[in-house]
């Protein structure tokens, strides 16, 4: 999904980051990378964007390759991860009946 500046990209928390620091080796690095998604305003776009394209390498909304690798094996069904993470969000900002 755009952003009002046009794509998510442009309002990433790493956009001002170097690439070098998103594509890591070794669990403490790649922890350290994750930490600059937490609390991104684009972390759900970014994470389909990852999912949907594939994308083997580096830290994409939150999840390590190795993450993305076995989220895409344990539901091989999804066509959109777009549209399951966005429906994800909406189900959890919506108030819950009580």
């Amino acid at each position: 999904m755009p952003s009002a500046r046009g794509h998510w990209s442009e309002d990433a928390a790493c956009r001002s980051s170097e690439p070098d620091e998103l594509f890591v080796d070794g669990n403490p690095r790649q922890k350290q990378a994750k930490a600059v998604c937490t609390g991104c305003q684009v972390r759900t776009e970014c994470l389909a964007e990852a999912l949907d394209n594939r994308l083997e390498f580096g830290v994409w909304g939150g999840m390590t390759e190795r993450e993305r690798r076995a989220l895409l094996r344990r539901r091989p069904d999804v066509t959109s991860w777009w549209k399951v993470l966005d429906d994800a969000r909406r189900d959890s900002e919506q108030p819950q009946a009580g």
